[in-house]
């Protein structure tokens, strides 16, 4: 029995390079050879390579993303769902090889022989060989490179949320820096505007000003108030959110930096959209999982022809436990099994189907995924090309403002403006002072989004001095 046995698995190795999956081939990417507007930046060095360490400086966020890469649940999560994808593709690599397993049994059974009892014992014990598929048509080598191909797409799953984790704590950093700031703004502007009132109700307690002078300070005063309230909350849900990335009380960390203080690379080289498909992991998730989708094609043709699997057994028998191993109790048996479909209703038809529409979808998913890409890369460039001259305005409007306040005091000092003026150029001052907090937002948190949108973050640090210059 092993000839034949051995001949038939060397057989089945030869022949199942014999695969019905069809010759996968990229989709073109569907969009431009450049960004618009002429953004492209097509700059020596790969974005990819900087490390988030070397992107941002600031001692406190290098802690708090550390921290969250430790300890975030959703990261934890997908990294567990690598490990599931692995286990999965163990199990479909398994069915290349044959089981084999040791088996033992024994049984007694009373029966009658010419109407006489009779009680028999048989035991045996060998090793068997179950169902085991000959891959001629590469079925089982589909599904098993269907599985690899979905356990790299979690894999590369796993970077890009890694990626949008480190961004989006960046962010959330930020952004509870910025409603600081603005709380410090409005508890200050609070005090002055309280000293204000007071100095007011001084001047219309001995019939300097009138009760509308002093209303209108009390407005000041109340709005100020509100806006510190608001703020307060704002601060407060931001820091909430921010404890809840990172996924552990923030305790024990650097001191914070200002806005102005952050220094990260706004410059950035962009390179070209043709450089996403290798940079970007979500883009490399995508085609992963067109190429299960076209391994499972192969699959589902394969179950339109033959299905040979073999299930053999080696070992003794004998009526007596004392006998199993004595000379010419040995017994074998080779059952080959071929089964051909011959009416199924339809199944396998609708299998194939649904493999093929699989595919499309998996190709739109592709197509899909590049375009995303492609606009968070050219959004973050349009904003760029504008962001600077933006926050070097809005620090000109803010002079401006506070000039115009300091000439209004003046004026109304020496009697020739009124209090209108004084009071409308506080609340624009104030406007101006939060525009210009906001702009500096705006501009971090858009190298943050060209960071992520260009494929940065993957890399934990890079020597600074192998970084790209700019």
């Amino acid at each position: 029995m092993i000839k034949p046995l051995t001949f038939c698995l060397l057989a089945a190795g030869v022949l199942s390079g014999c695969s019905l999956a069809p010759t996968y081939q990229r989709p073109a990417a569907p969009v431009a050879a450049t960004y618009p507007a002429g953004a492209s930046q097509q700059s020596e060095g790969s974005t990819a390579a900087i490390g988030w360490r070397n992107f941002f400086p600031d001692p406190r966020l290098r802690a708090l993303i550390a921290a969250a890469l430790d300890n975030n649940r959703d990261l934890r999560i997908a990294a567990l769902r690598i490990e599931q994808a692995r286990a999965q593709y163990d199990i479909q690599r398994a069915d290349l090889l044959p089981s084999v397993n040791a088996t033992a049994s024994g049984s007694r059974a009373r029966s009658f022989i010419n109407g006489a009892p009779v009680v028999g014992n048989n035991y045996q014990v060998g090793l068997g060989l179950t169902a085991f598929e000959l891959d001629f048509f590469g079925r089982v080598r589909n599904l098993k490179d269907a599985a690899l191909a979905q356990y790299l797409s979690t894999g590369e799953a796993h970077l890009s949320a890694r990626i949008s984790l480190i961004a989006e704590v960046a962010k959330a950093y930020l952004t509870e820096r910025a409603y600081d700031e603005e709380y410090d703004l409005a508890r200050r502007t609070l005090q002055g505007r309280e000293t204000g009132y007071k100095l007011a109700k001084q001047r219309f307690d001995v019939g300097a000003s009138s009760a509308l002078d002093l209303k209108q300070e009390e407005v000041l005063v109340q709005t100020a108030r509100v806006s510190l309230a608001t703020l307060t909350r704002q601060r407060a849900q931001a820091l909430n959110a921010l404890t809840l990335l990172v996924g552990k009380p923030l305790t024990g960390l650097p001191p914070a930096h200002s806005l102005a203080e952050q220094n990260i690379v706004t410059d950035i080289p962009a390179g070209l959209p043709s450089d996403l498909l290798t940079r970007r992991p979500d883009i490399r998730a995508a085609e992963q999982s067109l190429i299960a989708a076209n391994a499972n094609i192969g699959a589902a043709r394969a179950a339109f022809f033959p299905r040979i699997s073999l299930t053999a057994a080696l070992g003794t028998a004998s009526p007596e436990l004392s006998g199993l191993f004595d000379a010419g109790s040995d017994t074998w048996s080779f059952v080959p099994q071929l089964t051909l479909p011959i009416f199924d209703a339809g199944r396998n038809r609708a299998n194939l189907d649904v493999a093929k529409v699989s595919k499309d979808i998996a190709v739109a998913t592709y197509e899909k995924t590049i375009q995303t890409a492609f606009r968070e890369v050219a959004d973050a460039l349009a904003a760029r090309a504008t962001l600077e001259d933006q926050i070097a305005a809005q620090r000109e409007v803010q002079q401006a403002q506070a000039e115009r306040l300091k000439l209004s005091k003046q004026r109304y000092e020496n009697g020739i403006a009124s209090s209108l003026d004084v009071l409308d150029a506080e609340r624009e001052l104030y406007t101006a002072q939060q525009n210009l907090i906001q702009a500096r937002l705006l501009r971090l948190t858009n190298a943050i989004d060209l960071y992520r949108a260009l494929g940065g973050g993957i890399n934990e640090t890079t020597d600074v001095e192998d970084a790209p210059k700019y």
